[in-house]
């Protein structure tokens, strides 16, 4: 009699391609779909799908899942490289399957290292294990290449009693126990039953672990809440730095401004200015000054130019304007959006290596957080805000988050309600609320359990009018963040080889 996952486990095309299906599953758990035990299932087939097989076979089948996930999941790069970019269909096509193809090796490089030196013959070490190393390459994609920390296991689990974890561990946290709950539900048909029921027990105690977590306040009100008015304009890309279209831009930010004085904070997004600091300063520093006198500070994404060097650096800024004033500069750049990799080589060869604004310089790793309104604030510039570790130093020293983006590359795809998602992991691990200023979407406050308390709809121009708490006091992840987490995958990593070596 065969074995039940025999199509699954055996080597061959048939286990290949259930291996890419379950990949492209993937992406349904995740916004905007949100069918989370998607999410386990497709854990769960790859898992099953490396059981039995070795070496080539194991690193083309964990490659074609992760093909699956990405082109599912992250393919809406397209939308930059062919509209944005000015690239023709082809060619922005081949480039999306080659970022595709390439994030895709690291799940193939996984499997290869599960099947040629991890996998034990211990079904609770096996389970265990793969989860771990599941979570070590989510650590590697957050790091390798400066990092792609898209698509976490964790974030899929958001909305369900596994996100009571994410304040003592993270996403990481979360990420781990949704991939060990995915091998114990799967391994437990296959299980004697006493065995069967010690895994449910586990899977059990876990979920309920995060049920008895949930809504649980690791921090404490700080202070009075702060009135926020946040400016979507909803400026067209293909316009944003069209000389001719500056002066529109500048108008309408102002006049939306004007319509709510009196809030605490008026927040406009990444780079809203789009005029370099040095030259735009008469009128951003003009519009504070008015809206100061109504008691309220103007904080701005803006390019910043700076000679202290002896020539000229542009960084990604964001400004809180007035009288104390002070900034940020973007630390996290995104590859050929905002630097090219290889410059020499292929700044010129085609248009998408000449985007606007894409040779920014990397501020400084260690800056303070900015200081508006008598408060602290984490200020993350798009990108930055899906780096967990990054994020959550900054927010340790605050009582605030603030993420301001410009996700008009991506249009009208899964990409900006994805980094929605990510945002909100965020304020539930720092236990802070979150503001987050975009130009055409998503705008909305965050409280500091990751639910969205306000927000308004997306390629609209609109001013999203609200409250947040600044709030104080460290979450566990805010004071170790990643590292017990990171212990726990390394040593479980080691047993393996251990057992795999016996």
């Amino acid at each position: 009699m065969r074995h039940p996952l025999h199509w699954l486990q055996a080597p061959g095309w048939t286990g290949h391609l259930l291996a890419l299906a379950g990949g492209a599953l993937g992406t349904l758990a995740f916004t905007p779909f949100d069918i989370w035990p998607l999410g386990l299932l497709s854990a769960a087939l790859l898992y099953q799908g490396l059981a039995r097989i070795e070496g080539r076979q194991a690193f083309l089948r964990g490659w074609l899942w992760g093909l699956g996930l990405f082109a599912s999941g992250v393919s809406w790069v397209y939308i930059s490289i062919h509209i944005h970019g000015d690239a023709s269909p082809a060619l922005a096509g081949l480039l999306t399957a080659g970022f595709v193809a390439g994030l895709a090796l690291i799940y193939g490089l996984m499997a290869w290292l599960w099947s040629r030196w991890l996998r034990p013959t211990g079904p609770w070490l096996s389970v265990s294990g793969f989860a771990a190393l599941w979570v070590g390459q989510e650590f590697f994609r957050a790091w390798f290449l400066t990092g792609f920390p898209w698509l976490y296991q964790g974030y899929a689990l958001l909305d369900t009693w596994l996100a009571g974890w994410a304040p003592l561990g993270g996403v990481w946290l979360v990420s781990l126990f949704s991939v060990l709950t995915a091998t114990i539900l799967s391994e437990t048909r296959l299980w004697h039953l006493p065995r069967a029921l010690v895994g449910l027990g586990l899977v059990l105690a876990i979920w309920l672990g995060g049920w008895a977590l949930h809504g649980r306040e690791w921090t404490q009100p700080a202070g009075e809440p702060l009135s926020v008015a946040l400016v979507q304009a909803d400026i067209p890309q293909s316009r944003k730095w069209d000389p001719a279209h500056i002066e529109h831009t500048l108008t309408l930010y102002r006049d939306m401004s004007y319509a709510h004085l009196g809030s605490d904070l008026i927040i406009w997004p990444e780079t809203a200015v789009p005029v370099l600091s040095s030259r735009a300063e008469p009128f951003v520093q003009g519009i504070a000054a008015n809206l100061a006198e109504h008691g309220s500070t103007l904080i701005t994404g803006i390019p910043v130019d700076d000679y202290s060097t002896g020539s000229l650096r542009i960084y990604n800024g964001i400004l809180v304007a007035g009288e104390d004033a002070n900034q940020y500069l973007k630390h996290k750049l995104v590859p050929f959006g905002e630097y090219v990799p290889l410059e020499a080589w292929l700044r010129g060869l085609i248009a998408f290596f000449d985007l606007p604004m894409s040779s920014f310089s990397r501020g400084a790793a260690d800056q303070p957080p900015l200081r508006a309104a008598g408060y602290r604030l984490a200020p993350f510039i798009c990108y930055e805000v899906v780096y967990p570790d990054f994020a959550a130093r900054l927010a340790a020293q605050s009582e605030l988050l603030i993420t301001i983006s410009n996700d008009s590359w991506f249009g009208e795809s899964i990409g900006p309600l994805q980094h929605l998602q990510m945002a909100r992991m965020r304020a539930l691990e720092s236990g802070r609320w979150m503001i987050r200023g975009t130009n055409n979407g998503v705008t909305a406050l965050i409280d500091h359990q990751g639910g969205i308390r306000a927000q308004v709809p997306q390629f609209q121009p609109l001013t999203l009018k609200g409250w947040v708490q600044p709030r104080e006091g460290l979450t566990p992840y805010l004071r170790w963040r990643g590292w017990p987490v990171g212990l726990a995958v390394l040593a479980l990593l080691l047993l393996c080889v251990v057992r795999r070596q016996r």
